[in-house]
């Protein structure tokens, strides 16, 4: 495509500055070189598929491109050798440009089919090539490939879930954000599954294997988003379903130019001249450019406000989009647990919560730096008094499956989970175990700041929950404004996904929804409310959904999974943008209409003419450029679109 750009804009410079007096045009035999290269080089495929056209008898957009870019070609070489000295206007240009641009419409297709190809790389990466498999007490690292249903593997912290399994010993907290959406990591203990793909935190696990290979969760979401991808047809162009009438009636109406002149008469070369100036006229240059322009000055300003548009399918769907299904873990919501309630029980608040800070403080687990954070927020807010920083926690360590603990001012306190609680003996006050649980109901998760050591009692109690984005609820409103319906579709538990819904104004919502469940949640959307329904998610357990969506919408600040999943990419995570790709897309599909419906007027209008004399070629070729300006210049008024996200 770069090259066939090179080569063709020598050709379509000097019709650029002609208007403004300046005389550029090339000497005829190196236009004619350049035009070949393009034509016959480049082009080829149109000659190729026009060929298959024929055969099938049918006409499409490559025929039409092929007998145009001919016509352009080969009247352009007869005035050349009738006249190598003064030929005249040549229309080499013509045939070189179009070919350039319909290229690039077919670069851009390409472009989008190499995501699924992105995609499924980017999944299979999230599985381990080794696992340590343990055989009469004796660790051994071996091949994956090895591994057998039944066969005992360790997983040390930090490492990577190599098979789906269940535990047999040891306690930990394993991330699955990647595979189920959970923003919090899940508590895990003897007996509990784990899933491929997952990271395990702190604690050492030993796991029997369940399901490997194809079997594994990991492996049937790649399976997913393989079979939706290629349930996906390329777009069915409207310039093709035209051309198939369009094609036909041209050649006819040129034929018929060409018998009526000679029969009235007129001279070989006249009757010759004039059937050239209908196939010119009729050379699809407007309606090539009608659809590249208005998607390059579409998705270029989209870009420019943080919406990327892959390709033309998406564009194309998502203005007609009637149904949007939310992910509610990073898409919706932060993505990370923050402290969303914080008792202190029997001390000042800002000294329970400083000494929470301090236990936490050399922890790298998600809990503790949402605890950490809201101890620096509570001291900004209270106007920069003494941090935990005064406060020094020793002995800092973790316990494998129930929290942290650590010496504080001569105390052992412990902060960790409502089961360490009960097996230190802990009393709890009636009315904040009540709180707890209304806590957890709203899916928020518990911990509890205790002083282990007698006198064992409580100091606190924290609820850690994922925070709804700024933002999110005038997102959902403004897209029900446009009269597109929201939908919550998540992988958390339903107290959670309830919460958000509610304080989103979203009605529908489907929890505890696992990966290859959110694909068929998408179907039976489809089936329910019909029309063209799309799907916002940032995780690989979106990545099936965002693939049998109609239009799949894929957060930036998420994984590379979804984002080579999906059609439409926001690049900020701000749920504002959804409305915006959709306003974008309808806006950009309204040009392409409108270009495509000047670019038949003009044919409508020009080719008559043609044929009754009234146009020779140079006019023809005059009208043909004033009708491609005319289709670039209402492309480029997208330009001064603006989104509402800021």
């Amino acid at each position: 495509m770069i090259g066939s750009a090179v080569l063709s804009a020598p050709l379509i410079a000097p019709m650029l500055v002609a208007p403004f007096g300046i005389d550029a045009m090339l000497p005829g035999w190196l236009q004619l070189v350049l035009a070949s290269i393009v034509q016959f080089g480049f082009g080829a495929r149109f000659y190729r598929a026009a060929w298959h056209a024929l055969k099938a008898r049918t006409g499409n957009m490559d025929l039409l491109v092929a007998l145009g870019t001919s016509a352009a070609f080969g009247l352009s070489l007869w005035m050349l050798v009738r006249d190598p000295v003064d030929p005249g206007h040549l229309y080499f240009e013509a045939s070189a440009v179009i070919v350039t641009l319909v290229r690039f419409g077919k670069w851009l297709e390409a472009r989008a089919k190499r995501q699924t190809t992105e995609a499924i790389r980017a999944l299979n990466a999230l599985r381990p090539d080794r696992a340590r498999v343990v055989e009469h007490g004796v660790e051994r690292d071996v091949p994956l490939a090895q591994v057998r249903v039944g066969t005992t593997v360790s997983i040390r912290p930090g490492e990577r879930v190599p098979v789906d399994g269940r535990i047999v010993s040891g306690r930990s907290h394993v991330d699955e954000s990647l595979i189920t959406g959970e923003s919090l990591p899940v508590p895990k203990d003897d007996g509990d599954p784990v899933t491929a793909g997952s990271i395990n935190g702190e604690g050492a696990l030993v796991v029997e294997t369940t399901a490997i290979g194809a079997e594994t969760t990991l492996a049937r979401i790649i399976r997913l988003v393989e079979s939706a991808q290629a349930e996906k047809a390329p777009i069915q162009r409207l310039v093709d379903r035209v051309s198939e009438v369009f094609v036909p009636a041209i050649l006819g109406i040129a034929g018929l130019t060409l018998i009526g002149w000679l029969i009235a008469g007129a001279g070989t070369e006249t009757a010759i001249l004039n059937a050239v100036a209908v196939l010119v006229i009729a050379c699809p240059c407007a309606l090539g450019l009608a659809t590249p322009a208005a998607i390059m000055a579409g998705t270029g300003v989209a870009a420019r406000h943080g919406v990327l548009i892959k390709d033309a399918q998406a564009l194309e769907l998502a203005q007609r989009t009637t149904v949007i299904a939310f992910d509610k873990t990073g898409t919706l919501t932060e993505g990370k647990p923050s402290v969303t309630a914080f008792d202190a029980v029997g001390i000042p608040r800002e000294q329970a919560l400083a000494l929470a800070a301090a236990v936490q403080r050399q922890s790298d687990h998600p809990l503790a730096r949402a605890v950490v954070a809201a101890h620096e927020a509570d001291v900004v807010a209270r106007g920069g008094g003494a941090g935990s920083a005064d406060i020094v926690a020793a002995d800092a360590r973790a316990v494998a499956g129930r929290g942290v603990q650590a010496h504080v001012d001569g105390q052992l306190l412990a902060l960790g989970s409502t089961r360490w609680r009960d097996e230190l003996g802990i009393v709890v006050p009636p009315e904040l175990d009540a709180r707890a649980a209304e806590l957890e109901r709203a899916g928020n998760t518990i911990s509890w700041l205790m002083r282990a050591e007698a006198p064992r009692a409580l100091l606190a109690l924290i609820a850690f929950g994922d925070t709804v984005k700024p933002g999110a609820r005038d997102a959902v409103a403004a897209l029900s404004a446009r009269g597109v319906a929201s939908v919550l579709v998540t992988g958390d538990n339903r107290g959670s996904a309830a919460a958000v819904a509610a304080a989103l104004g979203i009605s529908e919502v489907h929890a505890q929804v696992l990966p290859d469940d959110k694909a068929r949640v998408v179907a039976e959307l489809k089936r329910t409310h019909g029309g063209i329904v799309a799907m916002v998610g940032d995780g690989i357990n979106d990545a099936p959904a965002l693939a049998a969506a109609d239009v799949g919408i894929a957060m930036a600040t998420g994984t590379d999974v979804a984002m080579h999943t999906a059609g439409i990419t926001l690049m900020r995570g701000d749920p504002a943008l959804v409305a915006d790709a959709i306003d974008i897309s309808k806006r950009t599909y309204r040009k392409i209409q409108q270009n495509l419906f000047w670019a038949f007027v003009y044919n409508l209008i020009g080719v008559p003419l043609a044929a009754l004399g009234w146009l020779n070629p140079v006019i023809a070729g005059a009208a043909m450029a004033f009708s491609s300006v005319s289709v670039v210049t209402n492309a480029l008024l997208l330009r001064r679109w603006k989104g509402r996200a800021r």
